[in-house]
């Protein structure tokens, strides 16, 4: 019995060291493997500069249109706006040489120039070629046409049933510390996968007529892990947040756009 104990309490320790190795850090603090990892989940999101091809040839004085989100997830919506997406685009066309008007100069005009363009009117938007549009000769939007959470799986473990089975089979004190032991051992983990897709158009501001457009498409992986043993606990996330796959959407998007220069 004790020879069934000892092995049973060095099984313990052995799932103690796996429990707490590896992604799920042991220590917290500044410098410590909490915040070291925390710190590497936090640059995966953090702006990442493209060099565009053609941004050392100067572009075409562009408007950027807000887009619009044909997902009916709530937690797209909630977090992604058609201004965040228009935002995103000026600074990348900017970066790659084009000369952006902002919209927050356009003021009201950019509601009439809206207006006028989702009614296909012509003459109306002949009329605003003047004054700040005089140059302008290209609309750009930039739509949501999918975000949606494709797959989802998760698995855990809880070792309350293996734990008294264990207690009752050793019995007495040795059965007790087996069952208290297998008992606090627990685990789970979680991974969801979204597919996020963007499309671009340009049109040209006298007409409205599209003259390109395009197609551009992420995954995005959200996970999450945890697990803890004997009271000790960890847990880890992989998270890249919506506005970074937005952001690294437009900017495809605007590297296909730079091409055709």
């Amino acid at each position: 019995m004790k020879n069934l104990f000892y092995a049973l309490f060095s099984l313990s320790l052995i799932n103690l060291s796996v429990f707490l190795s590896g992604c799920v850090p042991t220590s917290t603090g500044t410098g410590g493997a909490a915040s070291q990892q925390a710190n590497r989940v936090a640059d995966d999101n953090m702006y990442q500069p493209v060099e565009y091809a053609n941004a050392g040839k100067k572009g075409p004085t562009v408007i950027v249109l807000p887009g619009n989100i044909k997902s009916s997830s709530a937690t797209f919506t909630q977090k992604v706006t058609p201004n965040n997406i228009a935002d995103f685009a000026e600074i990348e066309l900017s970066n790659a040489n084009f000369k952006v008007l902002e919209r927050s100069d356009l003021g009201p005009l950019l509601k009439e120039v809206e207006l006028a363009f989702n009614m296909g009117s012509t003459d109306a938007l002949k009329n605003f070629r003047k004054g700040k549009f005089s140059s302008t000769k290209w609309f750009i939007k930039l739509d949501i046409l999918k975000a949606e959470e494709v797959a989802e799986a998760g698995q855990g473990f809880d070792g309350n049933a293996i734990g008294s089975i264990v207690g009752t089979v050793v019995g007495g004190k040795a059965g007790r510390i087996s069952d208290t032991t297998i008992s606090s051992a627990r685990a789970s983990e979680r991974a969801a996968v979204w597919l996020v897709g963007l499309r671009y158009k340009i049109m040209d501001a006298s007409t409205s007529e599209q003259v390109s457009t395009g197609y551009v498409e992420k995954k995005m992986e959200t996970g999450r892990k945890a697990q803890a043993l004997l009271g000790m606990s960890g847990h880890a996330s992989q998270l890249v947040t919506l506005d970074t796959v937005i952001q690294r959407l437009v900017q495809e998007a605007v590297a296909k756009i730079d091409k055709q220069k």
